[in-house]
C-alpha cells in the first residue's frame, strides 16, 4: 500500500510551513554545519528551527557535466520540501557579515531570513556582489550524507568515492521529510555502484544505514540503492515502471521516492531513493545463509537471488551458463575459500540450464520450472518499455519454493528500465542484425528480436526473448494484459480513477507534480537535458488509443510537440508508455477471448441486482475486487464507480433503460 503511506506524507507539503514551526527567533537554537568543512560561502538547512548540524547545504552555481562553473556571481540555494515557504535558515561561513534580504548575518552565526521562491537577491560578501536564487524542490524526502575526510587525509566523500566504484565509506546521515522532520542515523557504508552508469559524471551509489530507516513512507530497511537516473530525462522511468509491475502483482518490486541528494553542502540533484534488491526485506524467502544446513553443509536445494548479467566480471559471484549467458549470484553470495562456494555456483548453473532449456523450446512446459504469471509479467514489463537491456542486464529471477513446495524461478525484482519508454536509440548494427527499424516508436515487437542472432529471431540465449515466443505464456500474456495492465495503464492515463490500482500506483500528473520542483533544480544545477547520442528524439509523438470496450485502436494525424524541458521530456515519456500500451492491446487481442460487458462484474453474461449490489460494496469502499472489474463497473464513464453506476445497473436490469451512458449499446464484446 505504498501510495497510502506516500499521500500522508505528500500532503504535508501542502500545509504552510511556517505553521510548523511556530516557536519565535528568541527561543531557536539554529545549529551549523558541523559536520562538514565550512568554507566562504552561504549555508541554509533543511529546516526552519533545526539545531541539527547535517542537513545543510552551501549556495552553489550552476556547473557543467565536468564541473566547471558557468557563473560564479550567481549563486543557488536548492531548497528541499521540508524548507519553510517564507524564511529559511541561513549560516555566514565569511569571515565577515553579509547581509541578505535585509538580514544582517555575523560571521559564524546562522539567522533567519525571509525569501521568495525564484527570486534574485543581492548578496555583498568580501567585497563581491552575488546573485542569489533560491529554488525549492516538492520531491518526498531529501537525503543528506556528510564525512569531510572519507579516507582520513582530507579527502571529502564524493571526491573520495567517485574515484573507483570499489570504494566504500561511512558518513553521518540525515533523512528529511516534507513535514520537517529529521532521522540522523548514521550511514554504515556508501560506495558507488551501476555498470554503465557508473561512467557517467552523476552516479548512483548503494546506501546502507545503522538501522532501519523509512524514507518518504517508505517500509524500514537498512539498504537501499540512489539512483541517478541520468540518462532519462524525465527522472522517472524506472520510478513508473517500478511501480507498475508492483500494480500488477508482480512479486518483490522496489518501492522508492523521488529524493535531493546532498553530501557535505553540495547539492547532487535529483535521485531515487530504491530498495535495494537483497534477501530479506524485499525478498524474505532468500537469505545468505539459507544454502547451509545446521550442521554447516551445503542443503540439496535451497533459494537464491539471480542476475542475468552480460557485464559480470572478476569481482562479482557469476557462473557462465553453457550457452555463454552469465549469471550473476546476487544471494547468497558466498566468499571464496568458504563453505559452499562452488556448491553453490554448480546449483545456479544447473537450475539456470534447466530454466533455459524448457524457455527455449516454443512448446516447453514453463510452468513446470517458473511461476508462470511472474515471468509473463516480467516478459511483458520489458515488451511494454521496448527495454534495451532486456534479458542481457538487470534482468533478475527469485529461486524459491512455491505454495506447493516446487521450487521455482519467479521473475522479478524489476530493474533498471531508464534505457526504455522510447528513452535509446540501441545500437544500429545489432538492430540491423536482428531485423528492427523501429526501436525507438512505440509500434513493432521487440522482445521476440532482442538477444536473436538473424533477423528471423528464431533462435536466441536471451531468456525474455525465449519467453516472449513460448506458447503457453503467450496465451496467459493476452489475460494478465488486458486483465491487470490495460486497467493500471488507464489509471496511469488519468482516464480512469482505479483504486484497485492506486495504492500502488500514480497517475502520470501525480508523479509529474511530485518531481517537478525536483527536477528543475536538477537542471538548473548542472545535469542537462540532453544526455548524448544514445538518447532518443522526444519532441514530438502521434499518439495512440485504444478502447478496452470497443477494441478501435486510433493514431493522431497530428503529431504533439514536447519543449524541451522537464515537463516535455515527462509528458513525451508518458505519452509513449500510453501509446505503446495501445498498440500491444491491438496486437494482442486476437489472442484474449474472454467475453466482457459494461455492468456483467461477476461475468456472468447477464446484468442484474447482484452487480448492482456488487458495485455498491465497491463504492463504499467494502471491496476492492481485481482492476478489470473497476472498468466494468463504471456504466456513467466518468472514470470512477458510484452509486450512480449501481442505479445505472438497476435500471437496466428492468428494462427501463437499454445501454448505459458509457456507451452507445450495451452487447458482449469479446476481446
Amino acid at each position: 500500500m505504498k501510495k497510502i503511506i506516500a499521500a500522508a506524507v505528500a500532503a504535508t507539503m501542502l500545509l504552510p510551513c511556517s505553521a510548523l514551526f511556530a516557536a519565535s527567533a528568541e527561543e531557536i537554537d539554529r545549529g551549523a554545519p558541523t559536520s562538514m568543512n565550512i568554507g566562504s560561502a552561504l549555508y541554509v538547512h533543511a529546516v526552519r528551527g533545526s539545531s541539527d548540524t547535517n542537513a545543510w547545504q552551501a549556495w552553489q552555481s550552476s556547473h557543467s557535466e565536468t564541473f566547471q562553473v558557468y557563473n560564479s556571481a550567481m549563486k543557488y540555494f536548492f531548497l528541499p520540501s521540508s524548507a519553510d515557504s517564507g524564511s529559511i535558515d541561513v549560516y555566514n561561513g565569511f569571515l565577515t557579515d553579509v547581509t541578505f534580504n535585509g538580514v544582517t548575518i555575523a560571521s559564524g552565526t546562522t539567522e533567519a531570513v525571509p525569501y521568495e521562491e525564484n527570486t534574485d537577491y543581492a548578496v555583498t560578501a568580501d567585497g563581491y556582489t552575488y546573485t542569489l536564487r533560491c529554488m525549492r524542490s516538492n520531491a518526498e524526502a531529501a537525503i543528506y550524507v556528510n564525512n569531510p575526510s572519507a579516507d582520513g587525509n582530507g579527502t571529502e566523500l564524493m571526491t573520495y568515492l567517485n574515484t573507483d566504484k570499489s570504494l566504500s565509506a561511512s558518513a553521518t546521515g540525515a533523512i528529511v521529510s516534507p513535514d520537517g522532520k529529521i532521522d540522523n542515523t548514521p550511514v554504515k557504508k556508501i560506495k558507488g555502484r551501476g555498470n554503465t552508469t557508473w561512467g557517467k559524471p552523476k552516479k548512483a551509489y548503494n546506501i546502507t544505514y545503522d538501522k532501519k530507516v523509512s524514507v518518504g513512507g517508505m517500509a524500514k530497511s537498512k539498504k537501499y540503492s540512489i539512483l541517478a537516473n541520468y540518462q532519462d530525462d524525465s527522472l522517472s522511468r524506472n520510478r513508473i515502471l517500478y511501480d507498475l509491475s508492483d500494480a500488477v502483482g508482480m512479486p518483490y518490486a522496489s518501492d522508492s521516492r523521488y529524493v535531493d541528494f546532498y553530501s557535505n553542502g553540495f547539492y547532487w540533484g535529483s535521485y531515487q531513493m530504491t530498495e535495494k534488491v537483497e534477501p530479506g526485506s524485499l525478498v524474505p524467502e532468500v537469505s545468505d545463509d539459507g544454502y547451509l544446513n545446521s550442521d554447516g553443509t551445503v542443503k540439496d536445494d535451497f533459494a537464491f537471488i539471480a542476475e542475468v548479467d552480460a557485464s559480470a566480471g572478476a569481482d562479482d559471484y557469476y557462473v557462465t551458463l553453457d550457452s555463454g549467458v552469465k549469471i550473476t549470484i546476487k544471494s547468497p553470495e558466498v566468499d571464496p575459500g568458504t563453505v559452499g562456494y562452488d556448491e553453490v555456483k554448480a546449483y545456479v548453473k544447473q537450475k539456470f540450464e534447466e530454466f533455459q532449456t524448457v524457455c527455449q523450446r516454443p512448446k516447453g512446459d514453463v510452468s513446470s520450472v517458473a511461476d508462470l504469471d511472474s515471468v509473463t509479467k516480467l516478459y511483458l514489463i520489458n515488451e511494454l518499455g521496448k527495454n534495451w537491456d532486456s534479458g542481457v542486464s538487470s534482468t533478475f529471477f527469485t529461486y524459491r519454493p512455491d505454495e506447493n513446495g516446487v521450487y521455482k524461478f519467479y521473475g522479478s525484482p524489476v530493474w533498471d528500465y531508464d534505457n526504455s519508454l522510447g528513452n535509446a536509440v540501441g545500437v544500429g548494427s545489432e538492430l540491423r542484425a536482428i531485423g528492427v527499424s523501429d526501436y525507438t516508436s512505440y509500434t513493432g515487437w521487440w522482445c521476440r528480436y532482442k538477444g536473436s542472432n538473424s533477423t528471423d529471431g528464431k533462435y536466441s540465449t536471451n531468456i525474455i526473448n525465449n519467453l516472449s515466443k513460448n506458447t503457453m505464456v503467450k496465451a496467459r500474456a493476452a489475460e494478465i494484459w488486458f486483465e491487470q495492465f490495460v486497467p493500471a495503464i488507464h489509471h496511469f492515463s488519468g482516464e480512469f480513477n482505479n483504486p484497485a490500482v492506486a495504492p500502488e500506483l500514480y497517475s502520470a500528473e501525480e508523479y509529474k507534480a511530485l518531481s517537478l520542483g525536483s527536477a528543475e533544480m536538477n537542471y538548473t544545477s548542472g545535469w542537462l537535458l540532453n544526455t548524448g547520442s544514445w538518447i532518443a528524439d522526444h519532441s514530438r509523438l502521434n499518439k495512440a488509443s485504444y478502447g478496452l470496450f470497443t477494441g478501435n485502436y486510433s493514431v493522431s494525424s497530428t503529431a504533439t510537440r514536447y519543449q524541451n524541458n522537464f515537463s516535455g521530456m515527462f509528458d513525451y515519456a508518458a505519452d509513449w508508455m500510453i501509446s505503446r500500451a495501445a498498440w500491444l492491446s491491438n496486437e494482442m487481442k486476437a489472442d484474449y477471448t474472454k467475453t466482457i460487458r459494461k455492468g456483467d462484474l461477476n461475468f456472468e453474461s447477464g446484468i442484474d441486482v447482484v452487480d448492482a449490489t456488487a458495485v455498491q460494496r465497491i463504492s463504499a469502499e467494502l471491496e476492492i475486487p481485481e482492476a478489470l472489474k473497476y472498468e466494468l463497473g463504471d456504466v456513467d464513464g466518468d472514470g470512477f464507480v458510484t452509486v450512480s453506476d449501481a442505479t445505472y445497473i438497476q435500471m437496466y436490469a428492468v428494462g427501463l433503460i437499454d445501454h448505459f451512458p458509457a456507451e452507445e449499446q450495451n452487447e458482449p464484446k469479446t476481446l
